[in-house]
């Protein structure tokens, strides 16, 4: 992709909703996986009562929406702004307890898990049936849409094409619970091809830092996966 077109991929644009400023892809074909997509919000006329604690509406109990599941809540019961970034929202948005709460724990995938699969990791890459696994580089596309693999060959894998992740793991104890990331099976789809291809990431077994870094991309991208998943079944 030339860098002319990779920056029309990536431009975005601010608009304004009712929940809110959003700062958006300009074309949505391009827009995160892990995105969601804004709610329809219940009609005023359809929630006389807190669909939490069931307050009636009057002049003092006012009603609100949350931003993220479009269910209508009083003050009490949606009080808290908190970021909503698989929205695109700039600034922190009214969201009920309980979306306020999922919405905590996705922050942290931004804040640090992302980082993570952008910065890549090293691992023993085997595509398909080969017996001989490649040495490369896998990283998140800073537009969240793709697998860079690099090595003596290069590949990139969209996510929206992802079809199996598995996590592969080792060193469980039992009644412990405890395991370790050491590498990943996926299985996506290649337009006009007719099966899956499969992938395999290794950690390799060096005793540096890189191996520690492989387990903490694996880890990152068990969660990111999780998102992906939610983002399809909305």
């Amino acid at each position: 992709m030339s860098s002319g077109v990779a920056a029309r991929c990536d431009a975005k644009k601010l608009v304004r909703s009712p929940s809110g400023l959003r700062m958006v892809p300009e074309h949505r074909a391009f827009g995160s996986p892990f995105g969601l997509e804004e709610p329809q919000w219940v009609p005023d006329k359809e929630c006389p009562r807190c669909m939490q604690c069931d307050a009636k509406f009057d002049f003092i109990t006012r009603k609100h929406h949350c931003r993220r599941c479009g269910k209508c809540f009083c003050d009490r019961c949606c009080s808290q702004k908190v970021p909503l970034r698989r929205m695109c929202f700039v600034d922190p948005v009214r969201q009920c307890a309980e979306c306020a709460l999922v919405s905590h724990r996705e922050a942290e995938f931004y804040d640090k898990q992302l980082k993570v699969l952008l910065s890549g990791a090293t691992f023993l890459v085997t595509f398909g049936n080969s017996e001989k696994p490649e040495t490369m580089v896998c990283r998140l596309s800073n537009n969240q849409r793709c697998l860079i693999l690099d090595g003596d060959s290069h590949h990139e894998i969209e996510i929206a094409h992802v079809c199996t992740v598995q996590i592969l793991t080792e060193g469980f104890t039992p009644g412990a619970g405890s395991t370790r990331a050491t590498g990943m099976f996926l299985q996506y789809t290649v337009p006009g091809a007719e099966a899956a291809t499969q992938l395999r990431l290794m950690a390799g077994e060096d005793a540096n830092g890189s191996k520690r870094q492989a387990a903490a991309w694996l880890a990152a991208m068990h969660k990111a996966t999780k998102l992906l998943y939610e983002s399809r079944d909305q």
